[in-house]
């Protein structure tokens, strides 16, 4: 395993490990409100200080990546769910079947990403679990497309072709064996969605259309401190948490895809 994957892997422990034990650990609670230190700067007390309501930021951090990973991760297993199937259908069908498959997937594209956005809210509410699951169901169309162009591949070996000899039934070929050869691409994409999500869950937050109080999420936090300059602790902190977690998946998803990269290995398919 190279340097940068363990370190990368690490990280990602430290962090969740921080964020799930973090909030439980400290004295103050999400909503508990120090009534003596409104809008103060770190301290000993406070180390990340407080927001203009006097709750402690390092709490609400924590407790809003917490929000944001799980999001993301629900996002993320949607969007695995839909894409992987279809793109492997798509491949191993070909013709007019795949064809039909594709321009929906081509259609999807050119619909605008913040007018889905606005129609889940109006379909799902403010429920902001429901919203981004629904919006991974959108957010499938790359990985569809991967796995399609895997499976245009793995569906020319010479073990797909004899299985074809004896018989096999297509819909067992795609499942075991279509699927688990293109499984390794598809997760290597998984693990770089998941950064794209949680850009989009702060995002949306940040306009005021995903996560809402009392709840928390780094977008929240980020967009609450974008607009009290005067305090910039409770704009940093949450924005330097959110950018290191940013790079530690994406440095993740590059070194898995660097390791399964066949031709890295010499391996032909």
């Amino acid at each position: 395993m190279h340097r940068g994957s363990r370190t990368s892997i690490v990280c990602i422990l430290l962090l969740a490990i921080a964020l799930f034990l973090g909030p439980w650990l400290s004295p103050w609670g999400e909503e508990h409100i120090d009534w003596n230190a409104i809008d103060t700067p770190p301290s000993l007390v406070h180390w990340f200080g407080t927001d203009g309501s006097g709750r402690d930021l390092l709490v609400r951090t924590m407790a809003g990546g917490r929000v944001s990973l799980t999001i993301a991760f629900l996002a993320t297993l949607v969007s695995f769910a839909i894409g992987l199937p279809w793109g492997a259908i798509a491949g191993y069908t070909g013709g007019r079947v795949d064809q039909v498959m594709m321009r929906i997937v081509d259609g999807l594209y050119g619909l605008p990403f913040m007018f889905l956005v606005i129609l889940l809210v109006v379909f799902f509410g403010r429920n902001p679990y429901l919203l981004f699951i629904a919006i991974g169901a959108v957010s499938w169309l790359d990985l569809a497309r991967i796995v399609r162009g895997q499976t245009l591949v793995v569906k020319n070996a010479m073990y797909i072709e004899a299985a074809k000899a004896l018989g096999v039934s297509d819909p067992w070929i795609v499942t075991r064996h279509v699927v688990p050869n293109v499984m390794g691409p598809a997760l290597v994409y998984a693990t770089l969605t998941i950064p794209g999500v949680i850009i989009a869950e702060s995002f949306i937050s940040f306009l005021g259309l995903g996560i809402q109080e009392p709840q928390t999420s780094w977008g929240v936090l980020i967009a609450d401190g974008a607009t009290r300059l005067h305090a910039p602790w409770q704009l940093i902190f949450p924005a330097t948490f959110l950018a290191v977690t940013l790079l530690v998946l994406n440095v993740a998803g590059d070194q898995l895809r660097d390791a399964m990269d066949p031709q890295e290995k010499g391996v032909r398919l």
